[in-house]
């Protein structure tokens, strides 16, 4: 038994790439994490890994090992699902990742009414608008924005999420308003750090592209936000950002006649035969608080 309860933490050894990093994820001290493998080790009366003071690598008979120790793990997860799922009260650690911005103006006022809600729930809610691996890091949701790469995580959508061309009227006072796309290129266009630096605009049907530069990039929409006010340049940013700053005067939309791809929030989490009931509910309340057009 000692050496099935040591396998979450060789695999979190071996996924995250050393001890500390383990120790950080499973949330226990890195000498703990230390003890564990090395009474791994001692038992099976093999070495499972190389250790050097700047990196960590698998045996041979670590490779065996952690590829049937992935899978016992899996298959404990889908038991514990498959109990859980039943629970009348979900219950449970629920890791989230959730983009800065969208995160601070939309999710974050909405758990505490879910924790009063689900009161056997704990939320560890990690705001980050890089994309991570979910699985390596220990989430067991995700909510992204825009499109969606390949991969093997089920997706259920949320909201729409509109993007709006604006500036400060600041700005317009020392350049001339852009009346096509094309004008945009004499323009300092702010950039999103995790966007593309092509933008599309429909009018009738046509589609027309630019390629824009501007001096100024940042991977948070706030920020970028910020920079708009104070008339350091155009761009393109979600409405649910700047919606109380167009609607006040402090923001003029920018070739409104043209539309701008409409793309969504996900909500995303593992493929399992068993959905967890903190995952499911967590998921149903957000689509409930948020499913409607923004």
């Amino acid at each position: 038994m000692d050496g099935f309860n040591a396998i979450p933490v060789f695999v979190a050894v071996v996924e995250s790439g050393g001890f500390s990093s383990a120790a950080r994820k499973l949330n226990i001290s890195k000498s703990a994490v230390s003890k564990r493998i090395t009474q791994l080790e001692d038992k099976l009366g093999v070495r499972l890994l190389y250790r050097t003071t700047r990196q960590l690598s698998l045996t041979e008979a670590g490779e065996h090992y952690y590829e049937n120790a992935v899978k016992a793990l899996a298959y404990a997860n889908e038991a514990e699902d498959s109990v859980t799922q039943q629970q009348a009260t979900p219950q449970g650690r629920l890791r989230i990742n959730v983009p800065m911005s969208f995160g601070r103006l939309h999710i974050a006022p909405l758990i505490p009414p879910f924790l009063e809600r689900y009161p056997n729930i704990h939320i560890d809610m990690v705001m980050d608008d890089r994309v991570v691996d979910l699985v390596e890091s220990g989430f067991d949701l995700a909510i992204r924005g825009g499109d969606l790469s390949d991969s093997s995580l089920i997706s259920r959508k949320l909201m729409p999420l509109r993007l709006v061309l604006c500036a400060s009227p600041d700005y317009f006072a020392q350049h001339n308003m852009p009346q096509t796309p094309a004008d945009l290129i004499d323009h300092n266009c702010l950039l999103f750090s995790y966007s593309v630096s092509q933008w599309d605009f429909t009018k009738q049907g046509k589609i027309e592209r630019v390629r824009v530069s501007g001096n100024y990039q940042a991977n948070n929409s706030e920020a970028l936000r910020e920079a708009l006010l104070q008339g350091t340049g155009i761009t393109r940013i979600p409405t649910f950002v700047v919606r109380s700053d167009i609607a006040a005067g402090r923001l003029n939309v920018v070739l409104g006649e043209y539309q701008m791809p409409i793309k969504a929030f996900y909500a995303l989490f593992p493929k399992r035969q068993h959905l967890p009931a903190k995952v499911r509910v967590f998921i149903d309340y957000i689509v409930e608080c948020l499913g409607m057009d923004t």
